[in-house]
């Protein structure tokens, strides 16, 4: 090991390790007589170790710098790649959960999909819509918007907004009805939406490699957990007919607007 600095000053020093380990150098810091060391590990860094103390130097706050770029570039990156509805019912589905936990039980009635256990809410058809927007743990918002995020910001972005919203009423729709006829109204969730993006994402893109197409591995993981509620060996409550019906809505629109060729954005 090389010695690149000695010092007395702690909190320096651990901003500059902090600096150091950040941009893949391997160095570690030691005592000696009362004072602290600042070793590096592999001598084939020392140039770039020692051009990067020197940046430090020249600049001790580089590090909070160089964080809030980080973060400004990961928010636009994130912001890039949604359209403005993916985004609205990203926070439409925040401002109802944090509902739920206020509200609970009062507060869910009006967005379920039916009072009634046997009649649809023909009389109020946004109620066809609402119960994706309900979501009753932190664990249960976070996986569905993060899938909503992803593959509703991919085909927003790639096709435009009046596809998605049409795909996000189709989905929400099946897997609703689907999922009322089989177990009553108790139920919510955005995933047989997200199921029926990953459909639409699949057999849209089929072979062709389009900005759509999805890792295969990305494709086994989703069915199998689509499979895996259906054992009842999960320690969740699924809405296994929501997602079954969103995927197979989600394919049907797939094959269909494929043969469409709608006009791509870019």
């Amino acid at each position: 090991m090389k010695r690149l600095l000695t010092t007395q000053d702690g909190p320096y020093l651990q901003q500059l390790y902090a600096w150091l380990r950040s941009q893949g150098i391997p160095v570690s810091v030691s005592e000696r007589n009362g004072k602290l060391d600042l070793l590096l590990h592999q001598s084939s860094y020392e140039a770039r170790a020692r051009q990067l103390i020197d940046e430090f130097k020249a600049d001790p706050d580089i590090i909070a710098v160089r964080e809030q770029t980080k973060n400004r570039e990961l928010l636009n990156d994130l912001m890039k790649n949604t359209g403005w509805l993916t985004r609205i019912i990203a926070v439409v589905c925040v401002l109802m959960f944090i509902g739920i936990m206020a509200g609970g039980d009062t507060f869910v009635r009006y967005f379920i999909i039916s009072d009634s256990f046997s009649q649809l809410p023909l009389d109020a058809p946004w109620r066809f819509i609402t119960p994706a927007f309900l979501h009753f743990s932190a664990t249960h918002i976070v996986f569905n918007l993060f899938w909503w995020w992803y593959l509703g910001g991919r085909i927003e972005v790639y096709l435009g907004t009046r596809w998605l919203f049409a795909l996000f009423v189709l989905t929400a729709v099946s897997a609703n009805v689907i999922q009322f006829q089989v177990s009553g109204p108790n139920f919510g969730g955005m995933s047989g939406v997200v199921y029926g993006l990953l459909g639409f994402c699949w057999l849209y893109s089929g072979q062709r490699n389009t900005p759509l197409k999805l890792p295969p591995a990305l494709i086994l993981f989703m069915l199998g957990w689509l499979i895996l509620g259906y054992t009842n060996v999960l320690w969740v409550n699924v809405a296994n007919e929501a997602h079954l019906a969103g995927l197979i809505a989600g394919c049907i629109a797939g094959i269909t607007v494929r043969k469409l060729t709608p006009k791509p954005r870019y």
